[in-house]
């Protein structure tokens, strides 16, 4: 059966970085693109990066332009998501998901979502 584990996350300051990866076992991974997603109490699941799986499309939410980077590695199953100059608003649970579908930011087509993980950016 096929899942997501998330790693990283945490606990930083303003302006700091921190990176969350998220390894699929069970799945044909090279199949799939790959997205993230954050949700912060009491808001909406928000867009944050998208990889797609097999040409190297990447797109992101405009609040994250330019501050986040996201990767993926299809030999070792690995979407990477590389978050610098973080800011308070970045303080959500970061979600990594597959999807089939070429390109979704709106998270309705994904098949396999992580398990989340906490990022609290203090001021």
């Amino acid at each position: 059966q096929g899942r997501l584990v998330q790693t990283g996350g945490g606990s930083v300051q303003a302006g700091g970085s921190l990176t969350l990866s998220c390894v699929a076992t069970g799945i044909t991974f090279r199949s799939y693109s790959a997205g993230w997603f954050r949700q912060a109490p009491g808001k909406q699941r928000e867009f944050v990066a998208f990889a797609s799986a097999s040409d190297s499309m990447t797109r992101y939410g405009d609040s994250v332009k330019g501050r986040f980077a996201v990767s993926r590695d299809n030999v070792r199953n690995l979407v990477t998501l590389q978050m610098n100059s973080l800011e308070p608003e970045d303080t959500a649970v970061y979600f990594c998901a597959l999807t089939p579908q070429y390109f979704d930011r709106t998270g309705d087509s994904y098949h396999y979502w992580g398990q989340g993980t906490q990022v609290t950016v203090s001021s």
